[in-house]
């Protein structure tokens, strides 16, 4: 009966454990959009220093100081869109002259 039920209690186990970060990514706002985003990493930023201070006292162990990252999710989620339409809105004319330089090095070939 054990070795029936020991599959079920691991499947169920996993699923809660995905299920719950999932609702922490969700709760925190890692899943919305860049302004969440932005926050939630604000709000990492002024976590994380003291959490480490507290590890590194009660370990007894010195980290290196972190360097200073200014990363802004917003500005990189804008200018990956941004990019990605400009290449979608040239893409007619850019087939259009590769198409053209196709023609001619054939052309070209053939004489």
């Amino acid at each position: 009966m054990a070795a029936k039920i020991l599959p079920v209690v691991k499947f169920a186990t996993k699923v809660t454990i995905a299920g719950g970060a999932l609702y922490v990514a969700y709760d925190s706002g890692l899943l919305g959009d860049g302004k969440e985003g932005s926050v939630a990493l604000g709000r990492a930023k002024a976590a994380f220093p003291p959490a480490v201070e507290e590890w590194m006292k009660y370990f007894s162990f010195e980290l290196p100081a972190t360097p200073k990252i200014e990363f802004s999710p917003l500005d990189a989620w804008n200018s990956g869109v941004q990019k990605s339409i400009h290449a979608l809105s040239v893409a007619p004319s850019t087939v259009s002259d590769y198409t053209k330089q196709g023609l001619q090095y054939v052309k070209d070939l053939t004489k």
